[in-house]
């Protein structure tokens, strides 16, 4: 997944393989033909001039390959019409031309980035370029006898405009940046659930951030420190499981702090397995359970990204990591349990875990007095049935913030929808022999009525946003820079741009 920036055309002249875009140009009685701005006018020329032309329009995701005046492989991909394309046309059609030459036999590859600008920013065509490269190359393969390298080393993208050198190269960072967080994050959850348990994770996340992330405070906590703290809804849900659970809470403070400086926490779920405890699940349901640690990844992608790129903001960041498995000591169905707030929780449901474990996880942010709280979890089922597997659910206390959030998402072109927290079904949260139950009426609301349970974990005058993302953390088929399975690090780079936009 590596590649490099050149200002002149030396790789590119040389390259054996030659990736361009086109645009489609509507004219007169709706007749269609393509539009290229390439910056090499010999090759624009040679394929004028080639039948093959007279039927490619440029159209979305077309895609027509030719051999170059110079011997070399041509790929033309289509952007459709230039005005429609912006931000995410550029990343699909580079990752659509991505797929096609990755396990192909080429010596050197490049783009022309010129070719691609349909936003009207070079620095921006490239980051884009690199942004959707380095996400549509993402392979986890560690695990395979016999895997497939690309036979290159490198990719070049070639940047005609010298002048814009400066601002290409510190944009093309930062974007590199996101993406390696981005399959960092897939990684994790693509993990093996007997390798990545809970202790390993926090091994890993520590190392990490020690090997990567300059001046990030670590601090990591066992079993014992938990019930130092009163997290007895956490440990609950860690009852059953052979591995003491970790919570990890890093920190980082940006170089101009002042009174003013806005602080961000941000939590995630962690179940690095969930059989469902005693509430066990059917063996269907329960293949793919390792990617219910996928909220504590995508939050930890989007700190790691918002640090390395020099977050002006204060961030804190705390995992809960466990499984939720069943021996003699795991947690009975009916349970009351006192959470570190001081309310009670009567268990009606172990499957109805992560709720859990985010409760006194929210608690203990709250003690870290940030302005903001964001939490991500793959906490409900019925989330699917609301949004389907494209769109990331967004619920809170506050809809100026989950605003800010939902626009911060339509900057990075990934889809949030904010659903109600009504008064009715915080009422379904509430026992009638313990302050709280676990779950609410079944079949009803399920998305909101765990977000309606969270919310009494918010300490008061805190603005909070709960992304529930267990619709797209995984198995993003439709879009051609993600994983078809697996890991998918959708939100990452909305959360990287909340956490870095000082505006």
């Amino acid at each position: 997944m590596k590649f490099h920036v050149d200002f002149d055309s030396k790789h590119f002249d040389s390259s054996e393989l030659k990736i361009v875009a086109a645009f489609e140009k509507v004219g007169k009685d709706d007749k269609k033909t393509y539009q290229a701005q390439w910056t090499t006018k010999e090759l624009a020329l040679h394929f004028k001039n080639m039948k093959s032309s007279n039927t490619f329009t440029g159209s979305k995701g077309s895609t027509v390959t030719f051999n170059g005046p110079n011997g070399e492989t041509v790929l033309v991909v289509g952007l459709g019409e230039k005005k429609l394309a912006k931000h995410e046309g550029i990343r699909r059609a580079v990752a659509i031309a991505t797929k096609q030459f990755i396990n192909n036999k080429y010596a050197t590859v490049s783009f022309d980035a010129g070719s691609f600008n349909a936003v009207s920013s070079i620095a921006e065509t490239t980051a884009l370029i690199v942004e959707a490269y380095q996400m549509t190359a993402y392979k986890f393969d560690k695990y395979l006898s016999n895997t497939t390298k690309p036979s290159f080393k490198d990719v070049c993208i070639y940047v005609f405009d010298k002048k814009a050198k400066k601002t290409v190269e510190k944009l093309v960072e930062q974007t590199k940046n996101v993406t390696e967080s981005v399959n960092i994050c897939r990684d994790l959850i693509n993990e093996a659930p007997n390798v990545l348990h809970s202790v390993e994770y926090a091994k890993r996340v520590e190392k990490d951030v020690k090997s990567n992330l300059k001046g990030v405070k670590v601090k990591i906590m066992n079993k014992a420190d938990l019930k130092k703290e009163n997290m007895n809804l956490f440990l609950a849900v860690n009852a059953g499981s052979a591995y003491e659970p970790r919570l990890v809470h890093l920190t980082y403070t940006p170089k101009k702090m002042t009174k003013n400086t806005k602080h961000y926490a941000l939590v995630g779920k962690g179940l690095t397995f969930d059989t469902g405890g005693y509430s066990l699940k059917p063996g269907g349901a329960m293949m793919g359970m390792k990617f219910d640690m996928g909220g504590s990844a995508t939050v930890y992608a989007a700190f790691r990204a918002a640090v390395l790129n020099n977050s002006p903001y204060k961030l804190t960041c705390i995992l809960g990591m466990t499984d939720n498995a069943v021996n003699e000591t795991a947690t009975f169905p009916d349970s009351i349990v006192k959470g570190r707030n001081g309310k009670t929780v009567e268990i009606l449901n172990t499957d109805a875990e992560g709720r859990l474990v985010l409760a006194d996880c929210l608690d203990y942010a709250g003690d870290q007095k940030p302005d903001y709280i964001i939490d991500a979890a793959t906490l409900t089922g019925a989330c699917l049935v609301a949004l389907g597997s494209q769109v990331c659910a967004v619920l809170g206390n506050d809809d100026k913030f989950i605003s800010t959030v939902k626009k911060s998402a339509d900057k990075s072109d990934e889809y949030m929808w904010q659903l109600p927290i009504i008064p009715e079904w915080k009422d379904d949260m509430k026992s009638k022999i313990a302050d709280l139950k676990n779950i609410g009426t079944p079949a009803r609301a399920g998305t909101a009525t765990a977000a309606a349970f969270l919310e009494n974990f918010i300490q008061e005058g805190i603005s909070w946003a709960h992304l529930d993302v267990a619709g797209i953390a995984g198995d993003q088929a439709h879009l051609p820079y993600c994983p078809a399975k697996g890991g998918s690090g959708l939100v990452v780079r909305s959360l990287h741009h909340l956490l870095t936009n000082s505006k």
